[in-house]
């Protein structure tokens, strides 16, 4: 088996913390997730996840004119440069401070970075031919407070800066000589947002108490007039006034950096306006008028704000979920709508105007709004606590999630977006599991229930229920779909439910502690519980449920599952190790030392060393690989292990996360944050506006239920395989993470040869010696030849050429075929192909059923995604169809005029008559799966 997976994809989470980017085409979402970047394409219904991190949490994103680059800057202002069409990162920079916001100008040329209350201005990477991406052009001092935000001009000649201070600088990008710096007031609270006018200087603030300033500006962006440099206009200025003294306060000087680095030109501005050139007259601004968002009473934050300069919108977001759509510089209020109950925090709205991007961090949320037609375009929201278990339906095609939330979600793998959610549970879900059939989802819960939903109606059909109270850590279903068990932490028993029926048919007792895990075998009705107890009972399913086994194990038993085949059993247990048994004699065929794999970090509050804490750690979820050679092994700790069974070593190790924002991540504390009086972490910095507090409350494991910000800890709490053998999926605290084999960066020859090239496989092509070179395509394994091989062999010729393969390459060319008809537009090509495969050579691949089991699922997989995508397109068109036949029948048909008023007057009343049905309570991120945007 292959070990070369590779991070392909980030599901439920889709926003945390910063500022949202529009593409430039309009048709994506540039969204920040902890430290990663989502891109979800509106257009296609589709996310993807860039393989590039910071590391913390990112706080603000600039993404150039032409949406090639992005510039990345995390908590600690660490910044990486990343391509957008590579997906790589280009440059490494540190501002060695939090930075507030980044902007590029409109041309392109120049971008701004503000940090504290310094604005400063490089040359953006790429125009200048530079070893260091980031050039330093020039400092802007002038704010008294840390800066908030940025805009340019359209022509990129000037840019404003608000502060927290209450004013808002205007700054010239280039040596003008009537506009180097000018401040403007008029707010009694911290700056959100200041826009420019189109092809303007007249400026729109935006305060965080609601209120909006108009500065209407004296000059207008063609009269800006190029100057001397400021330092010269300084020196003219001393000379003149003879105030050598003041040099420092109101100056600028070309110096060098601590580092050595040259730190560009450095304009201080002031309260006294800088003088004039002689017959020029400085850009001055006056406040035009003032209007507030709030009514007379009212006080609600404002938190977030943008605007469109090509149609004069501005919309602005509040702390209580309102957003409000006015027209400027009337202020005239166009739409208002509450979307959540937690504060926006970040808006944006993407280059024709017509869609507008909401953030909210508080649950999570994003979406997009059309405010024309008031319609959703993109509504999604991740578990706004921990993931606690993932489930792979059969066919590979979905994943279901549940979270201490209480919601249960399904997600498409082939778009990444969650598609529906269900609310039923009103506790935390412990565990999901699917039918074999794939369109039941089940669903365990701490308030003492398990519900079945039908995803083919989106309802919950059936929910079963223990005669007394109990709270539910673990689930399985059987083979068959019909029988449901559920495990009790309080009762330490194991309930039995009958699906069909809804009833519960047996209550297993039998264990003296908590059950904490529960497996069907596949290919017997013998069920596997293991418990605090140290033992794991075998149930036979067919015989009164009596006790079958009881495997006696050295610790607590966490977890249990069953090899793909049903002939191995694998129980994790609280001291780190990871025993497998057989299941018909009872026997342990081996073990597996793992603690020491799993590398424990060290909590910020801890104050016993990782090494210490290690010892108390253990495995919490298992998984077999899908051909059942290979064990996933996940708990407590950053790492997820593949462990080999036969040879019982380690094989490689994934680290999911190198996100430092995440408590536990090292595994030896910062000297610099040990004081006398203990860890720097341990004090609580809150300022009161809940943003600085970071400790959790006492005991609290999943999470701080309390209003306050907490540090998460990083663990991995389920880790699954998908069917088909080619990705695995692990529910952390930073979302499900899908890795993914990367078949382009294999190269993994088979009985290769010196006469096996390139060019000796396009000259069996050329003599039409189709077996012979599809043969030496695979011994070569490069996934372009054997397409461009196999796309070569006429339609006519494909069963001949099946049927003449041999056995060894029938295998591979299937996987093949399946792998490739799941991108591919040849359906009807590759379909061909599969059938031939399987015809001819059925009988001998149904006695390796357990070996291409993954190929055969990743095949229905493949086939299923076509017939879905064709079948709705072949619906549209047969509905299209029949409305232009209805309406080839109406032309030429002349109406009577009292008809038509008779059928108008009939149609009034059905319309009175019907109930409008609809629900009030619709779930946030419940979506379409097939919106199109067209």
């Amino acid at each position: 088996m292959k070990f070369a997976y590779k991070f392909s994809n980030l599901l439920g989470a889709v926003y945390r913390h910063g500022n949202l980017s529009f593409s430039k085409d309009g048709n994506s979402v540039i969204s920040p997730v902890g430290n990663r970047i989502s891109v979800f394409d509106l257009k296609n219904n589709k996310s993807e996840t860039l393989p590039v991190s910071t590391n913390k949490n990112i706080t603000c994103v600039g993404l150039s004119p032409d949406g090639n680059l992005a510039i990345l800057v995390d908590e600690d202002g660490a910044a990486i440069l990343v391509s957008l069409v590579t997906r790589a990162v280009l440059y490494h920079h540190h501002f060695h401070k939090p930075v507030n916001s980044v902007s590029f100008s409109p041309d392109g040329r120049k971008f701004v970075v503000t940090k504290e209350n310094v604005a400063l201005m490089y040359n953006a990477p790429g125009k200048n031919r530079e070893f260091n991406a980031f050039a330093l052009d020039k400092s802007y001092y002038g704010p008294y407070d840390e800066t908030t935000c940025i805009d340019w001009t359209t022509d990129s000649k000037c840019f404003a800066v608000g502060s927290k201070d209450m004013t808002t600088w205007i700054f010239g990008a280039e040596r003008w000589a009537n506009l180097i710096y000018y401040s403007v007031g008029g707010h009694k609270d911290v700056i959100v947002g200041c826009f420019f006018e189109k092809d303007s200087l007249d400026l729109y603030t935006v305060s965080q108490d609601g209120a909006l300033c108009v500065w209407e500006s004296s000059t207008e962006l063609d009269k800006l007039r190029k100057g001397p440099k400021y330092s010269e206009r300084k020196k003219m200025a001393e000379e003149r006034k003879r105030r050598e003294e003041e040099e420092a306060e109101e100056g600028e000087i070309e110096e060098l950096g601590d580092d050595g680095e040259r730190r560009g030109e450095v304009i201080k501005g002031s309260a006294d306006a800088p003088e004039e050139v002689e017959g020029i007259r400085n850009v001055r601004y006056k406040q035009k008028s003032k209007h507030f968002f709030n009514k007379e009473g009212d006080f609600n934050n404002l938190t977030a704000a943008a605007f469109h300069k090509n149609t004069y919108i501005l919309v602005t977001g509040f702390a209580s979920g309102a957003f409000h759509l006015h027209e400027l510089p009337d202020f005239d209020l166009i739409h208002s709508l509450s979307i959540s109950d937690q504060r926006i925090s970040a808006i944006s709205i993407n280059p024709t105007g017509d869609w507008i991007g909401f953030g909210c961090s508080g649950r999570g949320q994003l979406l997009v709004w059309e405010w024309q037609s008031e319609s959703y375009v993109f509504k999604q929201q991740g578990h706004f606590n921990n993931m606690a278990s993932l489930a792979y339906s059969p066919d590979g095609q979905y994943l279901a999630t549940g979270g201490d939330d209480g919601k249960v979600k399904v997600w498409n793998t082939n778009s990444g977006l969650c598609f529906v959610t269900f609310t039923e549970h009103t506790s935390s879900v412990t565990n999901v599991t699917f039918t074999t059939s794939g369109f039941v989802v089940v669903s365990a819960s701490l308030d003492g229930t398990v519900r079945a939903y039908d995803l083919h109606r989106y309802r919950n059909f059936r929910t079963l229920t223990s005669p007394r109270l109990a709270q539910f850590s673990s689930l399985a279903v059987d083979v068959s779909g019909e029988l449901v068990c559920a495990g009790a932490q309080d009762s330490f028993e194991i309930f039995l439910w009958s699906m069909q029926t809804g009833r519960l048919l047996e209550v297993l007792s039998g264990h003296e502690g908590p059950v904490s895990c529960l497996c069907f075998s596949p290919v017997q009705s013998v069920l596997a519980s293991v418990s605090w107890d140290k033992t794991v009972r075998l149930w036979d399913m067919q015989d009164s449920w009596q006790t079958r086994e009881v495997l006696r194990l050295t610790s607590d038993g966490l977890v249990v599952t069953y090899r793909p085949d049903g002939q191995e059993l694998a129980v994790a247990t609280l001291d780190g190790e990871i025993t497998f048994w057989n299941p018909q004699t009872a026997a342990q065929t081996g073990s597996i030392v793992g603690r020491h794999d799993l590398q424990m970090g060290r909590k910020e509050t801890e104050k016993i060393t990782a090494k210490q804490s290690a010892k108390g750690k253990a495995f919490t979820s298992l998984c077999y690989s899908a051909d059942g050679e290979s064990m996933l092994a996940g708990g407590q700790s950053k790492f997820v292990c593949i462990y080999n069974i036969k040879e019982q070593i380690l094989m490689k190790k994934f680290e999911i996360s190198c996100n430092l924002s995440l408590d536990a991540m090292e595994e030896f504390l910062d000297r610099r944050k040990m004081t006398e009086f203990g860890s720097l972490a341990l004090v609580d910095e809150g300022a009161g506006d809940g943003d600085g507090v970071e400790l959790s409350l006492p005991g609290v494991r999943r999470g701080d239920m309390s209003s306050r910000h907490f540090k998460p800890e990083i663990r991995v709490s389920s880790l699954r395989f998908s069917p088909t053998g080619r990705s695995w999926a692990a529910a952390s605290t930073e979302g499900l993470l899908i890795y993914s084999l990367d078949a382009s960066l294999i190269f993994d020859p088979y009985d290769l040869d010196m006469d096996i090239t390139p060019v000796s496989i396009r000259c069996q092509l050329k003599k039409k010696e189709w077996t012979s070179a599809i043969v030496l395509a695979f011994r070569l394994n490069e996934t372009s030849l054997i397409r461009e091989v196999l796309e070569a062999v006429p339609h006519d010729q494909v069963a001949v050429v099946s049927s003449s393969l041999p056995d060894v390459y029938v295998e591979k060319l299937l996987d093949f075929v399946a792998s490739s008809l799941e991108n591919s537009r040849h359906l009807q090509f590759y379909l061909t192909w599969a059938q031939n495969l399987l015809t001819l050579h059925g009988q001998k691949l149904k006695n390796r059923s357990g070996a291409i089991l993954p190929t055969i699922q990743q095949l229905l997989k493949s086939i299923q995604r076509h017939h879905d995508d064709l079948s709705k397109l072949c619906d549209w068109n047969i509905y299209t169809i029949r409305y232009i036949k209805a309406l080839s029948k109406q032309r030429g048909i002349k109406r009577i005029a009292a008809d038509s008023l008779n059928e108008q007057e009939e149609e009034e009343e059905e319309e009175g008559g019907s109930v409008l049905m609809g629900s009030e309570d619709e779930e946030e991120d419940m979506m379409s799966e097939a919106l199109i945007v067209n």
